[in-house]
């Protein structure tokens, strides 16, 4: 099994002090590795979950952060609840020094968001991207700032599904609905939304990266499958490549804090994974070429910003988004 990587202690040892963060799903899994990192390091970190109560109670006994956490409400699947979250973050703070686009569903069933999109691309991408987008003033006033967008090896393949975006049925209205390959489809989208950040942000002092975490041990899993993945495969952890909650922040961890990741604006980073469908990959790599063929394609991640601005309401001279 390839050896997990892990951030220069160096990087997890600088003063954060007066930087704010948010971390959005940062109730469990890697998103509240990635908030309690930071905010030991002296960072205010905006928590943004969907169940408020849920976040304070992760945080309730974390006492000795020489930052702090607040957590605020944020529905990913309402686009309305994306819009209050920013306008009550902007009232709030003047600052942004990083935005971790995290929170995620994975293989859920056929359904749809508050707006009617398809729920995994609803949730992982657009309700991301319409964020992003309504928070960019902000990162570029507080550049140099970082934005990463949490992704997957499954946006290049998983189960034999190869991740594509098919702009004729986004929303599996037309085709047959696969859990996998609408997961893929939204995946894809986080690394093409990074490729096409870079693109927009060059020479503002913004950077941006997607990343695959890792195989973790979270709760992104549902139903049985949680079971099966964080007790019954527990003791095969090493054997496996699943990770701890600390490991699968460290590629995350690592584009916010290293000091060369702006120069690499784009580029796809990657915990190792046995997932790989090709051996070459599986150790991963900070950062990494991705497998898939249609990573790179910078014609691609532009159509999926203008499609995805249309989506969400915004357009290029909108004062909401400026």
């Amino acid at each position: 099994m390839p050896k997990t990587l892990m951030c220069d202690p160096r990087l997890l040892e600088k003063d954060l002090s007066g930087r704010v963060y948010i971390v959005t799903g940062a109730n469990s899994g890697s998103g509240f590795a990635t908030a309690k990192q930071l905010a030991a390091q002296g960072a205010q970190v905006v928590g943004a979950c969907r169940r408020v109560n849920a976040g304070k109670e992760a945080f309730a006994g974390e006492n000795n952060l020489r930052g702090s956490v607040e957590i605020m409400e944020l529905d990913l699947a309402s686009l309305a609840s994306v819009r209050r979250f920013a306008q009550v973050f902007r009232a709030k703070y003047d600052r942004l020094d990083g935005l971790v686009n995290n929170a995620g569903v994975m293989a859920t069933p056929q359904g749809k968001t508050e707006d009617g999109f398809e729920t995994q691309f609803g949730i992982n991408h657009l309700g991301h991207f319409l964020l992003t987008e309504l928070l960019l003033d902000t990162l570029k006033a507080s550049a140099p700032s970082r934005i990463v967008c949490v992704s997957s090896m499954a946006h290049a393949e998983m189960r034999g599904i190869v991740g594509e975006i098919d702009f004729d049925d986004l929303n599996f209205e037309k085709r047959e609905y696969s859990p996998y390959a609408a997961y893929a489809q939204s995946k894809l989208a986080n690394v093409l939304h990074a490729v096409d950040l870079a693109r927009r942000l060059e020479g503002t002092g913004v950077s941006a990266f997607s990343v695959h975490p890792g195989w973790i041990r979270s709760n992104l899993a549902k139903g049985p499958m949680r079971f099966v993945q964080n007790v019954l495969l527990r003791p095969f952890s090493g054997m496996l490549g699943t990770l701890s909650w600390y490991e699968g922040a460290q590629t995350t961890l690592h584009c916010l804090l290293d000091d060369d990741a702006p120069n690499h604006s784009g580029a796809y980073y990657s915990q190792n994974s046995i997932l790989y469908a090709n051996k070459k990959d599986r150790a991963g790599g900070w950062p990494m070429e991705s497998p898939s063929p249609y990573a790179h394609d910078k014609a691609l991640a532009e159509k999926l910003y203008l499609t995805s601005m249309a989506l969400v309401g915004l357009g290029e001279s909108s004062q909401e988004s400026h």
